[in-house]
């Protein structure tokens, strides 16, 4: 039997419209989905709160604390075109379930690390689940609506939890790691995935397979890229910037980049289609977008650590210090597309990428003194706002007139992007500051750090400005919508 609701037509009349049979089940699906998008982003903010804690207790260095984080997003990152791939073969929701339970595992697994070595691993296969999962989220949620209006409404749930998810990520890292241990910041994926497994293939449909190849090749040098240039940013200031680590490891990158670019020219089902990358405005686009969110990142590492290593806060006060950053994004970005529409997307990233350059900027300036609201409340606000109106914006610039059959591609194209450029970023910005860093004080290192983050804003700024110099872009307020 069908629910009825009344709706109010324009005349005033109210007319019942029928709910179809299955939308109390395919509501259920969403939810379940939408849980599992939360908990995977909530992974990549939950641990910032508890990085002092996890360095004191296993003996991380000031820049092999990064890998922390970046053992989760490298994986993730440059694993995400080959989940998606993978879900495209297999059916999306096989993979959905496969990654969720390999996400879930090594989540248990690192709760209970004994060694910098042991968590690194752990969060690397955490980000290995993540690009499996990840991919299907957007499939599943548009195959589970039953209607336009319910995937509308689905999509507007994706993108509050997407927002939301760093904010409550910070805080309910504080809150466990304040009443328990930084363990229970891993512990605490594992009655979630368990009860998501448990329950989606009942309430969500399978999607029809697509027969192809594999491009491991593509997926092996696109993930071994971004580890090897990492790797060889993070150890520079240990071993030397000309040193032959350093130098080797960048050269490998390199040579990996070369690779990815020649294999996905001849594969006949390759993860990175070349034909989305001859679009100077999507190039420049996901250029901005790897700057931009890699001169963000650092926001977070260094601002946990000063605010609980300098000030003394506890990690519950920390996630509530950065209430400012989410707050603004979120208050932004419902504004963003009226404003894309009125004076284009390269524009609106042209400014707020230097809105994130300033609020750097400012931060580079802290010398541990003054009260949080006179120091840190503003850069933080300011860094908000400025990637609220930056997100969106990007998104159009890398989307826009890609064909629908390419438009997986490119959706994924934008989240590794993401994922690597902050990894890169972090890398850049905990390299610099650990050759600055002095045993036993956090402050040495940090003006230079967040400068490094002012020059990564910087090249993003550059190149949005680089398209409102050649040609503005606006885009319709009904593309939009």
């Amino acid at each position: 039997m069908s629910s009825t609701v009344i709706s109010r037509a324009p005349n005033g009349a109210h007319l019942p419209t029928e709910l179809p049979p299955n939308a109390g089940r395919a509501a259920t699906g969403i939810a379940i989905v939408l849980t599992a998008q939360l908990m995977l982003i909530l992974d990549a903010a939950v641990m910032n709160v508890a990085l002092p804690r996890i360095g004191a207790d296993l003996s991380f260095g000031p820049a092999s604390l990064s890998w922390v984080l970046n053992g989760y997003t490298v994986a993730f990152g440059g694993l995400l075109l080959l989940g998606g791939r993978i879900g495209d073969v297999f059916g999306r929701r096989r993979t959905f379930w496969g990654g969720l339970a390999v996400f879930t595992l090594f989540s248990l697994i690192g709760g209970f690390a004994t060694s910098p070595e042991m968590l690194v691993a752990a969060r690397a296969l955490q980000g290995v689940g993540a690009a499996m999962a990840a991919p299907s989220v957007l499939a599943l949620l548009t195959t589970s609506a039953p209607d336009e209006a319910a995937r509308n409404r689905a999509l507007a749930l994706f993108a509050a939890v997407s927002s939301g998810g760093a904010t409550i990520g910070l805080l309910l890292g504080g809150i466990l790691t304040d009443l328990g241990s930084w363990r229970w910041t891993m512990f605490i994926n594992v009655p979630i995935g368990i009860a998501v497994l448990a329950t989606v293939r009942r309430f969500v449909d399978e999607t029809p397979r697509r027969p192809g190849r594999f491009d491991f090749v593509g997926a092996i040098a696109a993930t071994g890229a971004a580890v090897s240039v990492v790797w060889a940013l993070i150890g520079a200031p240990e071993h030397g910037w000309d040193s032959l680590r350093t130098i080797g490891g960048l050269l490998v990158g390199a040579l990996l980049v070369a690779l990815l670019a020649v294999t996905e020219a001849r594969h006949a089902h390759p993860l990175l289609r070349p034909s989305l990358l001859r679009s100077r405005r999507r190039v420049t686009g996901l250029i901005a977008t790897a700057t931009m969110v890699g001169a963000q990142f650092p926001l977070f590492f260094l601002g946990v650590q000063y605010l609980e290593d300098q000030r003394g806060f506890g990690p519950v006060e920390t996630g509530l210090a950065f209430l400012p950053v989410s707050l603004g994004i979120f208050a932004v970005s419902r504004l963003a597309p009226r404003l894309v529409a009125r004076f284009g997307p390269a524009r609106l990233v042209m400014v707020g990428t230097a809105g994130i350059g300033l609020s750097s900027y400012l931060l580079s300036g802290l010398d541990g003194t003054g009260s949080y609201w006179a120091t840190v409340f503003v850069p933080f606000l300011i860094n908000g706002v400025s990637a609220g109106l930056s997100f969106m914006p990007l998104t159009v610039l890398i989307l826009t007139d890609v064909e629908p059959e390419h438009a997986g591609s490119a959706s994924g194209l934008l989240q590794t992007m993401q994922q690597l450029g902050g990894s890169v970023g972090l890398a850049v910005v905990a390299s610099v500051y650990a050759a600055n860093a002095e045993p036993g004080s956090f402050m040495p290192g940090v003006q230079e750090a967040f400068l490094a983050s002012v020059a990564m804003a910087a090249i993003a700024c550059v190149a949005a400005g680089s398209l409102v110099v050649r040609r503005p872009q606006t885009v319709p307020v009904a593309q939009l919508d």
